[in-house]
């Protein structure tokens, strides 16, 4: 008894040990990162502002608080950070949790893991490169006669960040489809019976998050609902474990 208390002591321990180093690690690429944006800092925000800039009157933003053209560019360069670091983060977790997985497991969750990265990037360019023209250009054109359209760095950081991280979690969507599937909360069937459902959110959305045109409109929803179809061609891809709820016959 005693030996088999202590062999479970060395395997926790064991297990802290590495985890613990594979943090250091994570931070420590962290910190290279940030210490290299942090020198572009400025440019970064630059970049970002990019999209406003082009359609402001005067051609820069302001800056309410003092502190404020340190503490802005200084969180953006914190953030990026962390959003390029992402890839090393997940090969990290992938390390500390394939040993307790079984062969399938580690063939799925990789592959997994990048495709999901892969997506959340290509939401983040979304955002930047095609809504956010549209949205800001929409903006700038309805402010009033006599209103000068000059937005605060700190809001605008705020604003922007947000979107980004909407649109990132919106490109999850094919993940989140083949989740539901893999672990049978939802067969592929009902996701297919549930399309024309999908595309009406799609354009719902669309009418939120998009200028007021249906042109704009329009270029937002298309993407969700391909990333929809997407979900559901992936969906074949992965075999599914009983359902756990059980699901009613249709009338």
């Amino acid at each position: 008894m005693s030996s088999n208390k202590n062999n479970i002591k060395s395997d926790v321990l064991h297990f802290l040990i590495e985890l613990r180093t594979r943090l250091i690690y994570s931070l420590i690429i962290l910190f290279i990162i940030f210490a290299v944006f942090m020198y572009f800092a400025n440019n970064l925000y630059t970049l970002l502002a990019l999209p406003l800039l082009k359609f402001l009157p005067q051609g820069h933003l302001i800056a309410t608080q003092i502190v404020s053209p340190f503490f802005v560019p200084f969180k953006l360069a914190f953030m990026a950070s962390v959003l390029v670091a992402t890839p090393f983060f997940l090969y990290q977790l992938w390390g500390f949790v394939a040993p307790a997985l079984y062969g399938h497991e580690r063939r799925l969750i990789w592959p997994f893991l990048l495709m999901s990265a892969f997506l959340f990037y290509c939401g983040i360019a979304f955002a930047y490169f095609v809504i956010f023209p549209m949205l800001f250009h929409f903006l700038a054109r309805v402010a009033p006669q006599g209103v000068v359209l000059s937005p605060d760095i700190s809001e605008y950081f705020d604003f922007t960040i947000k979107l980004l991280l909407v649109f990132g979690g919106l490109f999850e969507i094919p993940i989140i489809m083949v989740l539901l599937v893999s672990t049978g909360v939802v067969t592929r069937e009902r996701l297919i019976k549930w399309r024309s459902y999908a595309i009406v959110g799609a354009f719902v959305l669309g009418m939120l998050l998009a200028p007021p045109d249906v042109l704009s409109q329009t270029i937002l929803a298309v993407p969700i609902w391909m990333l929809y179809e997407a979900g559901i061609l992936l969906s074949r891809l992965v075999k599914p474990k009983a359902l756990k709820t059980i699901e009613r016959e249709e009338i």
